[in-house]
């Protein structure tokens, strides 16, 4: 199988007159700087954790979703609470809770030291050039990643054909109001879904469910994580999938209106599929089944063939071994060639 660069996947897709449409990975963050973005860094924190409870509550779950674990230790609490039980037991749920919360925090500012918010302008301009190549021509752009890179990116160069979903709503102040006092919601999604091309397929820091509305913290220059820390402490907690083999991700997805939305879009894309910093390791058959899935559809709307992005030969053997998964043609591209932070 022939190693094209990215440029050249480029121009033969303009030639075929083919849309075309980007999922990236962890490899776009690492791709910034690898010390900083380490793969699956809140699992990694579990593992390391010297906590024995966190890693029993984790156990009893049987993978590491934090918003699922934060909502059972909150419903077991009440429970136990309406059953007048034991006082002390409350209290160390309570703490547990506190304990889960200081460690998600904790992982978010391992992930993002303060000099990630200082990129470079050069540097937030190339990236913003190459997202933006797809949102000026009908594609979409989906992220597996849960950290804020991308999103930051988007906001800090404002690019005009990035929409996420999220939008303001009218509140209702009971009666009229001049136009320059109404009131307007925190970012909500839902109304701009039908022009969404930005898809966070794993949810991301960011977005958070209030028990009724999919929220996203406004971006506000280097105090975005404060705002996800103020968000946490007033009992929302970020939407992410962070582990789980594929069956149990597509689970969690599935259970969530907002991430069964995205995945249902990487369902539905036609044209072709390029994929930056994303492996297709064992954990990833979800997104397999999503690519499979757009290449079943009609021969007008489906997706004919997935370009993976490789750096090294391991990477290659990896997708040779794996690429009879794919209902659609595989080709694979030097991700080395993609001017994406420089």
């Amino acid at each position: 199988m022939s190693i094209k660069s990215y440029e050249e996947v480029i121009k033969h897709l303009k030639s075929q007159k083919r849309s075309k449409h980007l999922l990236i990975g962890n490899g776009f963050s690492m791709a910034y700087d690898p010390k900083i973005f380490s793969y699956n860094a809140l699992s990694k924190l579990v593992e390391d954790s010297d906590n024995d409870l966190l890693r029993k509550l984790f156990a009893v779950v049987n993978n590491r979703n934090f918003e699922q674990i934060m909502q059972q230790l909150t419903i077991s609490k009440e429970i136990i609470a309406a059953f007048d039980g034991d006082k002390r037991t409350i209290k160390k749920i309570e703490d547990a809770s506190s304990a889960l919360k200081e460690s998600l925090v904790d992982a978010v500012k391992s992930l993002h030291p303060e000099h990630v918010f200082k990129i470079p302008e050069s540097k937030s301009k190339v990236c913003a050039s190459f997202l933006k190549d797809y949102l000026d021509n009908s594609g979409n752009i989906f992220s597996t990643n849960y950290d804020i890179l991308l999103y930051w990116v988007l906001m800090r160069n404002e690019l005009p054909n990035a929409i996420d979903g999220f939008g303001r709503d009218v509140e209702d102040q009971g009666e009229y109001v001049p136009k320059e006092d109404v009131i307007l919601s925190e970012l909500r999604w839902g109304n701009n879904k039908d022009t969404q091309n930005v898809f966070y397929l794993h949810g991301a820091l960011p977005i958070f469910d209030d028990g009724i509305e999919i929220i996203k913290e406004e971006y506000d220059g280097d105090y975005i994580l404060e705002n996800i820390k103020k968000r946490m402490d007033n009992g929302n907690y970020p939407i992410f999938v962070t582990a789980g083999n594929g069956e149990e991700k597509l689970s969690h997805i599935l259970h969530n209106h907002y991430l069964a939305f995205c995945y249902d879009k990487l369902c539905s894309i036609g044209g072709s599929l390029i994929t930056f910093g994303f492996n297709f390791g064992q954990y990833d058959d979800h997104i397999i089944r999503a690519i499979n899935e757009a290449a079943s559809q009609g021969f007008d709307e489906k997706l004919w063939s997935v370009y993976i992005g490789i750096y090294s030969e391991d990477d290659i053997k990896h997708i040779e071994s794996i690429k009879k998964k794919f209902k659609c043609k595989v080709n694979m591209f030097d991700s080395k060639t993609v001017k994406l932070w420089a």
